[in-house]
């Protein structure tokens, strides 16, 4: 089965609370066990949801695009 979120990749974590509802943590978890399975490695909501969050401000247009806006206005 192929997953759109990939191989996890290691790096420095800082921890925030996070709330969610329970339908989506049950949702997460059950993702979190396709992503066990498919690499052979056991992860957990809590450690996929970085890299969810990661892909998905990655792929929003708009937030790159304002990103560039921001760097094009910073620099001299």
């Amino acid at each position: 089965m192929k997953l759109k979120l990939g191989p996890l990749p290691s790096s420095e974590v800082v921890k925030i609370p996070l709330t969610l509802p329970r339908p989506l943590k049950d949702q997460l978890d059950r993702y979190a066990q396709l992503h066990s399975m498919n690499f052979g490695t056991e992860v957990d909501a809590q450690t996929l949801i970085p890299r969810m969050l990661d892909m998905f401000l990655a792929k929003d247009r708009g937030f790159q695009r304002s990103i560039k806006d921001r760097t094009r206005k910073e620099s001299p």
